[in-house]
């Protein structure tokens, strides 16, 4: 069973340009400086990769084909959600000009918003799926992840919006992260996995310093499970002026890692991929955790 758990399970982390790994140089050897030979250099070592990139601009096309290009077979990338579509606040002068010119003046008046027109977001959506086809065609695309945030809480209008997600991105496989504990509370929890399960869409199974004894619940909802490891660095999480970087600075030890391990087990007997995505991305830390669960998950 073990064999079968590392065969359908794929580790990575979050970025493979995080500049505190870079300036490090605990990973890439001092002569791999360009960007094509970071990504060539880290698709030796493992098969999966989040990108961040996307959350703060749309990914442009050009990206997709060459991410395609200087990756080996097989290899897969997941992409996180342009802010805009997780209702986050978005910076006004990175939206794309041929959406920005559509934009209110009120709104252009604005250094960053949450609120835009609905024809601008759906198109936002149509942009952002047609940036990532060239994946998509190399059969290289994992998961689109919407990390929604804290005030994102169960009503009619966040199932309406998660509605849209799926309608706008049918055939791809979706991950949602939640931020706020109600939709995994009772009674919100039924509703809200049932809705995950009927529209096929992965809930995000999450180890994080907001959570209560670190680790949040197991739950299975589409055939592909999709973990995020955030560190447990309460402190500098919620300290008010400390650079984000700092918030993720937390090396997980090898009694957390095989706890986790265990349910990386658990969850591959009843789902047919499972992507464990280290996002303790301070330095080495996320490499060398996601390195330790890969040799916990071999078989003995």
């Amino acid at each position: 069973m073990e064999a079968q758990a590392m065969e359908k399970t794929r580790v990575g982390t979050a970025s493979w340009t995080d500049k505190t790994l870079i300036k490090s140089g605990t990973f890439y050897p001092k002569q791999v400086t360009t960007a094509e030979g970071r990504l060539r250099f880290y698709a030796e070592h493992f098969d999966t990769v989040e990108v961040d990139s996307s959350y703060y601009a749309l990914p442009a096309e050009r990206n997709a084909v060459l991410w395609a290009e200087r990756t080996p077979p097989g290899f897969v990338f997941h992409i996180k959600a342009y802010s805009m579509l997780t209702g986050h606040p978005t910076l006004v002068k990175g939206i794309p000009k041929l959406l920005r010119e559509e934009l209110p003046k009120s709104t252009l008046a604005k250094a960053q918003t949450k609120t835009f027109p609905k024809e601008i977001v759906e198109a936002a959506f149509d942009m952002f799926a047609s940036a990532l086809r060239p994946l998509q065609e190399a059969g290289k695309l994992g998961c689109l992840l919407f990390q929604f945030p804290p005030w994102f809480v169960p009503s009619e209008i966040a199932y309406a919006w998660m509605e849209l997600v799926r309608e706008k991105l049918p055939s791809h496989h979706l991950a949602v992260e939640f931020r706020n504990w109600q939709w995994i509370k009772s009674p919100a929890k039924e509703t809200s996995l049932k809705f995950l399960k009927e529209n096929a869409i992965s809930y995000v199974i999450i180890d994080a310093p907001w959570v209560r004894g670190w680790e949040g619940p197991i739950a299975v909802t589409s055939s592909i499970v999709y973990m995020r490891f955030h560190g447990r660095n309460r402190e500098n999480w919620f300290k008010k002026g400390v650079d984000t970087v700092e918030r993720y600075r937390y090396l997980y030890n090898e009694d957390e890692l095989e706890k986790w391990a265990r349910k990386v087990r658990e969850t591959s007997k009843e789902t047919e991929q499972t992507f464990a995505i280290f996002n303790n991305c301070y330095q080495n830390h996320g490499i060398k955790n996601a390195e330790e669960l890969k040799q916990l998950l071999q078989p003995s």
